[in-house]
């Protein structure tokens, strides 16, 4: 869907601002919260979308897949991370050889969530791909709950269970919180799993409904009405709300409940697009150049972003940092487009050769 790519290159658009100049917008940590939980529909929509034809899911090739879409990008820029740590002395790459091999378990996540004071700069210029981490961890798990569920439970139960996970991390968290656990808060799997959830509950809706039912028309109507004030107090909170500072009580508040408050806004916008594809919000974020930012480059800008901006903050560059940061990572995320991920998406889908 064009829209949901370009909602991909926004989020992505405001996790690079947020790094070079979190001044601007401090609770750009936020646009990381909406991509759990777009990851999480489109992910259980295809699993939904393959059961509904078959009859099953083939957990092997979906495994293949994800791996030949993520993982030879990320083995690439670990390469480089490591060899710049080896070869030259810029600070902002300091030892990260060692960085690179946790970054290429998708580990970072674990390292991360173990540490309680400030964060130590064991995971250097790959300190952003916790994200991955936890994604990975996802795709690992769900997929295996999901067709328990399909096989062994009515359509009704599944949309009940997922529901009910949905609501588990929020528990966990606040049965885990005090003030030096925000990073196992932060950075867990288990503790972040409902925003991930948050997007498969509406694929799971979506897939439950059929075309002539009612119930799908007033979804269709309530999601379009909601799904523009939902994404404006997205943009507010990455505006105002300083998300990963240290604030006491209010800190509390938000990694205990603010995480699903943020899932539920996410899940709303997600909903509208895919029920209004003609809606004003989706011809806003449906620009041919918007939408294929999104869907060729946004993996890409992510994975390249954050070594830019050490490299240069290592070569002491201060102004223009922003554009310069922009225009190399659209650079990188290009070429690994081109030369990494397409060649390797090729693969992901080229049917399998069955022998006789």
């Amino acid at each position: 869907m064009p829209a949901l790519d370009g909602l991909r290159t926004c989020a992505v658009a405001l996790v690079v601002v947020y790094h070079v100049a979190p001044d601007l917008v401090p609770g750009g940590s936020v646009a990381v919260d909406l991509f759990f939980t777009l990851s999480g529909f489109v992910i259980t929509r295809l699993l939904l979308a393959e059961y509904a034809r078959t009859g099953g899911v083939a957990l092997l090739p979906f495994y293949r897949r994800r791996w030949l879409r993520l993982v030879p990008a990320l083995l690439v820029l670990c390469a480089v991370c490591a060899a710049l740590s080896l070869t030259t002395s810029l600070w902002g790459f300091a030892d990260s050889w060692r960085a690179a091999g946790v970054s290429a378990l998708f580990l970072v996540n674990v390292v991360r969530a173990t540490e309680s004071g400030p964060y130590s700069d064991f995971t250097g210029p790959l300190a952003h791909t916790w994200s991955l981490g936890v994604e990975e961890q996802f795709y690992l798990l769900w997929p295996l709950v999901l067709l328990a569920l399909l096989r062994y439970t009515r359509a009704r139960t599944v949309l009940l269970c997922t529901a009910a996970l949905c609501a588990l991390p929020v528990l966990w968290r606040c049965a885990l919180w005090a003030p030096d656990a925000a990073h196992r808060v932060y950075n867990g799997t288990d503790t972040r799993a409902d925003q991930l959830l948050a997007g498969a509950l509406v694929a799971v809706v979506l897939a439950r409904l059929r075309a002539d039912d009612p119930r799908l028309a007033r979804l269709r109507t309530w999601a379009g009405r909601l799904a523009w004030p939902a994404l404006g107090l997205l943009a507010l909170v990455a505006w105002r709300v300083p998300v990963t500072a240290d604030s006491g009580a209010w800190t509390a508040v938000w990694y205990t409940a603010g995480f699903l408050g943020v899932a539920v806004l996410s899940a709303t916008v997600v909903a509208g697009l895919e029920l209004r594809p003609g809606g004003w919000l989706s011809r806003l974020l449906s620009p041919a150049p918007l939408a294929w930012t999104g869907r060729h480059l946004s993996y890409g800008v992510y994975l390249w972003h954050y070594p830019v901006v050490r490299l240069l903050a290592s070569l002491g560059m201060e102004d223009g940092r922003l554009p310069a940061t922009v225009v190399l990572t659209l650079l990188l995320a290009l070429l690994s487009h081109r030369l990494v991920e397409a060649p390797f998406l090729r693969r992901a889908h080229r049917p399998a050769v069955r022998r006789p």
